[in-house]
């Protein structure tokens, strides 16, 4: 959910996007993704713990929770540290990245 939220958050604000291409550019995000995780308890507290322990933006931190709760070994992310693993599990990985 984190992630969605950005995003539409991005789009208006730095792209300018009105409501309906923001609600339009989401529909079409969602269809790549398998199950949209909501924010609850379990992922703020993990989220803090993780933006503590690695140094992140706390909504960050959240979105690193909701990756490794999901049991997920990949993030894509270009905000974050190239090559980080999270708790020995979660590699984050720049999609812009040219290996």
């Amino acid at each position: 959910m984190q992630v969605l939220n950005e995003f539409a958050n991005v789009a208006r604000r730095k792209w300018k996007y009105s409501w309906s291409d923001v609600a339009d550019s989401v529909a079409l995000v969602r269809t790549y993704v398998a199950q949209v995780r909501p924010v609850d308890e379990a992922t703020h507290d993990l989220g803090r713990a993780l933006a503590e322990r690695y140094k992140l933006n706390i909504y960050d931190g959240f979105i690193v929770a909701a990756t490794c709760l999901a049991e997920c070994d990949t993030l894509y992310s270009e905000d974050m540290q190239h090559g980080m693993v999270i708790e020995g599990r979660l590699t984050i990985r720049n999609p812009f990245v040219v290996t």
